[in-house]
């Protein structure tokens, strides 16, 4: 269904920070005219609080959504993208939402998922509409794009405080750590759905976790938003530190419980976001830091936008200094366009959005003259003939121009979209390809008159 104006996009994810609403007004990380960088990687709406999970060759990428225009942590749902190259990101959707769990008042703020026996479990933190504080909750699913389902119909674990981080240690225990202003870890059993023993507050020292000035109730840097892992024999918790702005620091250990020993900063206070949230997998060889800033335009502390870097860790395991930067990783291969690929697999968009397809998965959409998405490292090999998309249009429809190394680059082709009747009423198109060759960025570039022109499901070269 189509709304009557487009909405600016938006981003997602939050957090309780009872503090300061300063940094809002400063200046967007990214300016608007940077079109063309791939950093942040999805502009389609705003994400925030990224949780990557690496399974069968692929990193998915479990998000927060902050709404439109948003002055607080305004979150109702949480999405999943999924890339094999880390640059061009696959559009989910939402397979899980407040409405997913029977007891939730509000707040779909960050989380994290993780694969055990076959099946995907999504820890997340939500108001309890019973108790008005929140608790965490966790969803089940067969599949890291869902849906997911609640798992309990209630709370597995509640005392107030958020952002849930799960790890599984190479024993095959698993733990849940959550917290801000303290932090807690509870032993998940085998099931994932239940703990044994209780919750066990981690003591905040000078020591693991930093010193603090001017808050004497916060005397550690620790602030919120763990990410706990285990990498060459040592556990890491990187965590949000200090408040506000945020910056990203770290503790290490020798066990899953500590005791930790604080190693210092990872990403100092930047961007135009006061929070941030990290996320770091190991991925094709590499190291990925994954945080969010508020780069988008309209981008702000309430708007929120994912990133990522890549990174190399030093000596003895420690991780270096990283910036944000507006290039953001390289790509790991290249896309292979001889294949069936979704219109909502992006590495940079601008003006569309994405919505649920009648014949699966999502498509591009609020397409107006101009727009377009960028796909990169496209292998085209000795050279591609033709074009074919599905597409549908409510209007006259347009033209869809394939552009090569930029949007005013080099025309490979161009298809006529016709008018079909309704925005879901789907039809095949064609067009001739020439010079199509090596290893190129794609731009589909959409124009037409006035107004939505057409919806894109899918493309693909011969």
């Amino acid at each position: 269904m189509r709304v009557a104006l487009r909405l600016p996009a938006t981003a997602g994810a939050g957090r309780a920070i009872a503090g300061v609403l300063v940094l809002l007004g400063l200046v967007a990380f990214l300016p608007a005219h940077a079109a063309r960088a791939d950093n942040p990687i999805i502009q389609t709406i705003y994400t925030a609080d990224p949780a990557p999970l690496v399974h069968n060759g692929r990193v998915y990428l479990y998000t927060g959504h902050d709404e439109d225009g948003s002055t607080w942590f305004t979150m109702k749902e949480w999405r999943v993208w999924s890339s094999a190259d880390m640059v061009n990101w696959t559009d989910h959707g939402s397979p899980l939402s407040l409405t997913t769990f029977s007891w939730a008042k509000s707040d779909a703020w960050a989380g994290q998922a993780i694969h055990r026996n076959g099946k995907f479990y999504w820890y997340v933190p939500t108001t309890n509409r019973a108790t008005g504080q929140m608790a965490i909750g966790v969803a089940v699913s067969d599949s890291p794009t869902g849906p997911f389902k609640d798992a309990l119909g209630r709370p597995l674990v509640e005392n107030g405080e958020i952002d849930p981080t799960v790890f599984i240690d190479d024993d095959g225990q698993a733990y849940l750590y959550w917290g801000n202003p303290h932090l807690w870890y509870v032993k998940l059993n085998a099931d994932m759905i239940s703990y044994s023993g209780s919750a066990t507050q981690i003591p905040l020292t000078a020591a693991g976790f930093g010193t603090r000035t001017g808050d004497a109730n916060r005397p550690t840097l620790f602030e919120e938003g763990p990410w706990v892992y285990k990498r060459n024999g040592l556990y890491y918790l990187v965590f949000a530190a200090k408040c506000c702005s945020e910056f990203i620091a770290y503790s290490t250990a020798g066990s899953p419980t500590g005791p930790w020993t604080y190693r210092g900063t990872i990403m100092p206070t930047q961007g135009s976001s006061f929070t941030n949230h990290v996320g770091i997998v190991d991925y094709q060889g590499g190291s990925y830091f994954f945080y969010h800033n508020g780069a988008l335009t309209g981008g702000g502390g309430f708007t929120r936008s994912v990133a990522v870097e890549k990174f190399t860790y030093g000596s003895g395991g420690t991780i270096p200094t990283i910036n944000m930067t507006t290039s953001g990783a390289p790509q790991v291969g290249t896309l292979n366009p001889y294949v069936r690929q979704e219109a909502e697999t992006i590495a940079w968009a601008s003006g569309v959005e994405t919505e649920t397809s009648s014949e699966g998965g999502m498509n591009v959409g609020w397409i107006e003259n101009g727009d377009y998405v960028k796909v990169k490292g496209v292998a085209f090999g000795a050279g591609a003939r033709t074009f074919t998309a599905r597409v549908a249009a409510a209007s006259s429809g347009g033209r869809l121009e394939l552009r090569l190394d930029g949007v005013d680059g080099a025309p490979a082709g161009t298809c006529t979209v016709p008018g079909t009747g309704g925005w879901q009423t789907w039809t095949t198109v064609s067009c001739s390809v020439t010079g199509a060759t090596g290893t190129r960025d794609l731009y589909l570039k959409f124009t037409g008159g006035s107004g939505y022109l057409f919806n894109v499901d899918w493309w693909q070269f011969s």
